[in-house]
């Protein structure tokens, strides 16, 4: 059967997982050589500004990182997404397909998830929302945070509902993937309300572990350690 090669755990990790959020191989590369790296989402947008094909940015992203690499399908119509969903199975053994969070988006996850592909539903925008694609099986529900921070609501308040209500739920497998993340503390909220996952762009990674304070006693330690005068290789 061709989805077999693509079926998902249902059961949970312990610890959040993070994404990046970026179709840029470079960046990609760099941060998967640090071994913080667990999957990656892309969408259209991202793709579009790399400005190479889609299925060969796919290909690369997919040789580089062992974790979910999310390809989101272009069609609306259900029977089309099922088509393109065929297409970008076959690119490698861990794409995870996205679809939008419409009627024939979630028919589409129902489709695939009884197949035990990952699909990850995207532009979640209320608790409402997020509990249709726990019902159709969705391995992913990506709420946007940012995006309602944007219009003068508050992201992380849906971050709170969404996972208190799978809570409620044990039969409930769907991972809170936290989207739309805009800086650190997006992150740290999302973590402390227990979020399974948070997808980040890099500059934000890069944000996580930039510290003056850091920087300060570093440059302490290295001044005392020049002025032994020692060398340890």
């Amino acid at each position: 059967m061709l989805y077999e090669m693509h079926r998902h755990s249902p059961n949970r990790k312990r610890a959040m997982k993070f994404f990046v959020d970026t179709a840029e191989i470079a960046e990609i590369r760099e941060l998967a050589e640090t071994g913080l790296l667990d999957g990656v989402t892309t969408n259209p947008s991202l793709i579009a500004k790399s400005g190479r094909k889609f299925t060969e940015v796919i290909a690369e992203i997919c040789d580089i990182v062992r974790g979910p690499v999310s390809a989101e399908v272009a069609a609306t119509e259900y029977k089309k997404m099922l088509q393109e969903a065929a297409v970008l199975l076959g690119i490698a053994k861990n794409v995870c397909i996205k679809v939008p969070l419409t009627s024939d988006g979630l028919r589409a996850c129902h489709a695939l998830s009884q197949e035990g592909i990952m699909v990850s539903v995207t532009l979640c925008f209320s608790a409402a929302q997020a509990l249709l694609a726990a019902k159709a099986g969705a391995t992913f529900i990506s709420p946007f945070v940012g995006r309602l921070d944007d219009i003068g609501q508050n992201g992380m308040e849906l971050i709170a509902d969404i996972v208190q209500i799978y809570a409620n739920y044990p039969a409930i497998k769907t991972e809170v993937l936290v989207a739309s993340i805009r800086n650190p503390i997006h992150l740290i909220e999302a973590a402390k309300m227990g979020a399974d996952v948070a997808t980040i762009p890099p500059s934000v990674i890069k944000q996580l572990y930039a510290h003056p304070l850091t920087d300060k006693g570093l440059a302490a330690f290295l001044a005392d350690w020049a002025k032994t005068g020692q060398s340890i290789v």
